[in-house]
């Protein structure tokens, strides 16, 4: 069984929902950053990491793209054009969404106080909002893909989760609408459940 090593309200979130859409088992351990229980796995300590059988992967987007690629599923092939586009707006997502909320993070509570720049989240949240209204002209499908779901759409639809977490203005309303969809998914459901258990 596989396990995944990260508190629910954190990017470990994504990698159980990716495993619930998978219909595959896993048990949770519900650790924070730097906790005891995140150094057994990863010595810097971050969150999730994820262990199959003997390996101990980090990094919530490599752990899902591991699991799309070893599973079949929520990805595009290796190899191909279509997986190119798939890497290519994971990559967008990363720099353009996760980078901007987990700098707003630091300077708002992970630097000790003397290292906060809280001046800084003002030009961070305006960034966000350009990059939702350029995903949301990208959303052509019911998927950022288009009709087939991938890792990206989580990626996409948990970052949004974060700004609201993290009170962000409100974003685009058609990427807005988009995640409420997301959200109603029940492998959605499903991980939020098992995290509160």
């Amino acid at each position: 069984m596989y396990k995944v090593i990260g508190a629910t309200r954190s990017r470990a979130f994504r990698v159980m929902w990716m495993l619930e859409e998978l219909g595959e088992d896993y048990q949770q351990v519900d650790a924070g950053p730097r906790s005891e229980e995140a150094l057994k796995y990863n010595p810097l300590g971050k969150i999730p990491a994820f262990v199959d059988g003997d390996e101990i992967l980090t990094d919530s987007v490599a752990i899902m793209t591991y699991l799309g690629d070893k599973h079949g599923k929520l990805t595009a092939p290796a190899g191909t054009p279509a997986r190119a586009r798939q890497d290519a707006m994971t990559f967008w997502l990363v720099d353009e969404f996760d980078a901007i909320l987990w700098a707003a993070a630091k300077h708002s509570f992970v630097f000790p106080e003397d290292r906060r720049v809280p001046e800084i989240k003002d030009s961070l949240k305006a960034e966000l909002l350009r990059s939702a209204d350029v995903l949301a002209e990208r959303l052509e499908g019911p998927f950022l893909m288009g009709d087939q779901m991938t890792h990206a759409d989580i990626l996409a639809c948990h970052c949004v989760n974060w700004s609201i977490g993290a009170k962000f203005p409100r974003l685009n309303d058609k990427l807005g609408a988009w995640a409420a969809r997301m959200r109603d998914r029940p492998a959605f459901k499903a991980a939020q459940e098992k995290g509160a258990g």
